[in-house]
């Protein structure tokens, strides 16, 4: 016997064969991930049915049909959904919106109230900057953390990891606990958000801060460029609804621009490169180029031919190592031979921008192999065109 479900579906479509009517289309579930993110350690869930509350309401108003919400504490997997596009809208910390942001998601709303990574030591330590933390025992919040995501970005950004910057490292959840760990000295420097510091002083502890990160945005709404939703009645929704809220204020002004520096950490370049010279402008490349340096393309060879800047001499560079400047030379490939036998002819190398690890491993393998005049181009052939310079197209010159 058919079911009430079934037998209402057939006549549904026999409605719409028999009769010609138009069938009201299914609004498909909107699908939200909220991460609460590490500010307010001590309730993450009381922060999250908060937001739920709030954004299930401001979804509907703005013309969702069902909403599905999930809770999350796991950073890295939400950024690994955001670049999937698994969820129509995200809440989380700046690393996670960052992320999304890069992958077709726009802000929404944000919290007024922004995070930054800072480095606490004693008073009576020696440390006086991030430089000289170098060699001593880190304390740092979990992996997934606001401030080990930005302490992180900022050492790789420096052309080092923290493993090679500290000579042990200690993690805990709760950033209250490494207050703990300098009180034992167990610790020589901890990082934690600059919110968490300034309480520690205000309450008479003796700490005091050495270093901080650029401040990014606090916890943050992007909904993905091709949700159903309209971004602006959501915004409109959400800040009404944020507003009967009294613990932290909100603004619905923020773009992609504002998450444009958490957004680089951990995946660009670093911007240093000992025994290199750093080129970021065309202009100064075109001027090499002109006074007799040879210009070495690190890409692969279809990109290679897609565009290239005149003149360009193909040398693959094979990375299958990780990037990240502690990678492993071994499990990539590099002909240095092909760099030619003049080790003092000006080298410049190049790929497709601040992203793109090649042309840094490229420059790195010259300068182990006795070159000694190494220009690395890491904005490379985007910088090249945005310049208006103009691309050659076809087939690989020989090295």
């Amino acid at each position: 016997m058919m079911g009430f479900t079934s037998w209402q579906a057939a006549w549904q479509r026999a409605l719409v064969l028999g009769l010609g009517l138009v069938a009201l289309p299914v609004l498909a579930q909107t699908r939200v991930n909220i991460n609460p993110g590490d500010r307010i350690e001590t309730d993450r869930v009381g922060v999250f049915n908060v937001w739920k509350g709030a954004l299930e309401t401001s979804l509907r108003k703005a013309g969702a049909s069902a909403v599905q919400t999930r809770y999350s504490s796991d950073a890295t997997a939400d950024m690994n959904a955001g670049r999937a596009n698994v969820y129509d809208l995200m809440v989380g910390p700046a690393p996670v919106i960052g992320s999304a942001v890069r992958y077709g998601y726009v802000p929404v709303v944000g919290s007024t109230q922004g995070a930054r990574a800072v480095l606490v030591v004693p008073e009576g330590s020696a440390i006086a900057d991030w430089a000289r933390s170098k060699g001593q025992r880190l304390g740092l919040p979990g992996q997934d953390s606001v401030v080990t995501y930005l302490l992180r970005g900022e050492v790789q950004a420096g052309n080092t990891t923290l493993a090679r910057q500290y000579s042990s490292i200690y993690q805990t959840r709760y950033q209250d606990a490494l207050l703990t760990c300098l009180e034992l000295r167990r610790c020589d420097v901890v990082a934690v958000e600059q919110a968490v510091a300034q309480q520690w002083v205000a309450s008479g502890k003796k700490v005091r801060i050495v270093w901080q990160s650029r401040e990014v945005p606090g916890l943050s709404v992007a909904l993905h460029k091709d949700a159903a939703v309209p971004a602006e009645a959501l915004r409109g929704a959400l800040m009404a609804e944020l507003a009967k809220l009294d613990a932290f204020g909100y603004t619905g002004t923020l773009t992609s621009k504002d998450f444009e520096y958490v957004s680089t950490l951990g995946y660009f370049t670093p911007r240093t490169l000992e025994g290199a010279t750093l080129v970021e402008d065309p202009a100064v490349v075109e001027s090499l180029l002109a006074g007799g340096a040879r210009y070495i393309d690190a890409r692969n060879e279809e990109e290679f031919s897609a565009g290239h800047v005149p003149g360009a001499t193909l040398v693959p560079y094979v990375e299958k190592s990780a990037k990240d400047p502690g990678y492993d030379p071994k499990l990539d490939q590099f002909d240095v031979q092909r760099l030619g036998q003049n080790k003092a002819q000006p080298l410049v190398f190049g790929c497709n921008g601040p992203e793109c690890w090649k042309s840094f491993k490229a420059s790195r393998a010259a300068l182990q192999a006795g070159y000694t005049k190494v220009y690395w181009f890491r904005t490379g052939v985007p910088a090249w065109r945005g310049s208006g310079r103009p691309l050659d197209r076809g087939g690989a010159k020989a090295g």
